[in-house]
């Protein structure tokens, strides 16, 4: 799961682009956790102030994959902290990508994972287990479905159909 950069994948792959096999989320992510530039097929989750989906999902084997939670872009509380970090960490996720918060920035900058989300509350959310997996989202401007994969770097983040060869 080589990570290059996302401007030279959109420059090798004007064709996959035309045909919306690429696509470029929009740039309203904020870029948290050590790792600037992460890859991986995607897992999809959809859950509205309640995140705990998110731990039971973090708590599996992430093999390299990158959770995308759409969170309905809410602002009013968090969804990753720095305890899912840390797990998304120890379990081999690659990366997160939240529509909606995180707290804790301090501690999910130490962890060795990739975050992006819409901003940071300090605010917890919900323990109520509502929301699905493994279904389509429309974060960004895009749909993404579970399965497809994912660049990030400092540029923006990518979401393709197939893996993309450097």
């Amino acid at each position: 799961m080589a990570a290059f950069p996302t401007a030279e994948a959109c420059d090798s792959n004007a064709e996959l682009i035309a045909n919306g096999d690429l696509r470029a989320l929009h740039p309203i992510f904020n870029i948290y956790g050590q790792r600037r530039c992460f890859s991986g097929p995607i897992v999809t989750l959809k859950v509205f102030e309640d995140n705990v989906l998110v731990r039971n999902q973090l708590e599996t084997k992430g093999e390299g994959q990158v959770l995308v939670i759409d969170g309905g872009g809410s602002k009013r509380c968090a969804l990753v902290g720095g305890n899912l970090g840390q797990l998304a960490q120890n379990n081999g996720w690659a990366g997160i990508v939240v529509n909606g918060c995180v707290r804790d920035v301090d501690e999910i900058n130490d962890c060795d994972v990739g975050v992006r989300a819409l901003g940071s509350n300090p605010l917890k959310s919900s323990k109520k287990g509502h929301g699905e997996k493994n279904v389509p989202v429309y974060i960004g401007g895009t749909l993404i479905r579970d399965g497809e994969w994912l660049y990030a770097d400092s540029d923006g983040i990518l979401i393709s159909k197939t893996e993309l060869s450097v």
